[in-house]
């Protein structure tokens, strides 16, 4: 693995990412192929940098994306690397590009072989939210992808995405976080608000399905982290969707591991609204 600073700058801004995302994809695939019960899965290995337990799926699929980005490296790209397990890795120096990348979202759910989980990766040419230029969220349940690129819109599969708002505004939401002593208060602000309550349990999948037009908002009682949400903010936002994270604007919002943050999404600015003070 070449991390040695190089004298050509070639951020993998410009890489094909989908591409990339896709054989990444098909690699993990067969690990979870060759591995369908509770007890296959059921092995720790350590905490990874972001403060979770790691599965040994998790830095198995980790380990997957790291060998394409060396692939990248080899060929004198500078970025650098911000995961869920490793942390922050520099490749050539790191340059002025930034790949962000959550191996496994919803970690719980890969562990019961309950099928809906994703891996999300998200490129940035600056070091915080409003900066990311491509976002890709693969949900190995369906065998969805979703993807999005700056100013170029958003899409599940091939087909491009456009939030539309139904009659009513919060008809079905998305909660992740579901932890019983977080979620009651939450719940109790939301009576008489929303029709129903859906947890997929990761939290990529679910603000990508605001952008879908599947769910009409999403909501969270615990700050997230950048790897959790950097990609599926971006295909939200390029969707049509009302994204707020933290409270001063995406552009201060970094890519940190330590950085904790609030995570809301809506179809309408009313219903964002109306779930941001939900959490209060």
């Amino acid at each position: 693995m070449r991390r040695v600073t190089s004298p050509k700058d070639s951020p993998p801004i410009s890489a094909n990412w989908l591409d990339i995302c896709r054989r990444i994809v098909e690699e993990q695939k067969k690990l979870f192929a060759g591995s369908v019960t509770v007890q296959d899965r059921d092995e720790y290995e350590g905490v990874g940098e972001g403060g979770d337990h790691t599965l040994v799926l998790d830095r198995q699929c980790e380990d997957i994306v790291f060998a394409e980005l060396d692939l990248l490296a080899d060929q004198d790209a500078e970025f650098t690397a911000i995961s869920e397990e490793r942390g922050t890795v520099q490749f050539n120096g790191g340059g002025e590009s930034w790949v962000v990348i959550d191996p496994i979202d919803g970690s719980l759910n890969v562990r019961k072989t309950i099928p809906n989980h994703s891996l999300s990766i998200a490129i940035a040419s600056a070091p915080n939210m409003a900066a990311v230029e491509f976002g890709y969220v693969y949900d190995f349940g369906p065998g969805e992808e979703y993807w999005a690129q700056t100013n170029k819109g958003a899409f599940l599969n091939e087909r491009e995405l456009k939030v539309i708002p139904g009659p009513k505004p919060l008809e079905l939401v998305g909660v992740e976080g579901a932890e019983p002593s977080a979620i009651i208060p939450l719940l109790e602000k939301l009576r008489g608000e929303i029709y129903r309550l859906r947890c997929v349990g990761s939290l990529a999948i679910t603000l990508s399905y605001v952008a879908a037009n599947r769910l009409d908002g999403m909501v969270t009682p615990h700050p997230s982290r950048s790897v959790d949400i950097a990609a599926a903010q971006l295909i939200a936002r390029e969707a049509g969707a009302f994204i707020e994270l933290g409270e001063d604007g995406l552009s201060e919002v970094g890519f940190d591991l330590e950085q904790r943050f609030s995570v809301t999404g809506a179809s309408t600015p009313e219903g964002l609204e109306t779930l941001i003070n939900s959490r209060g």
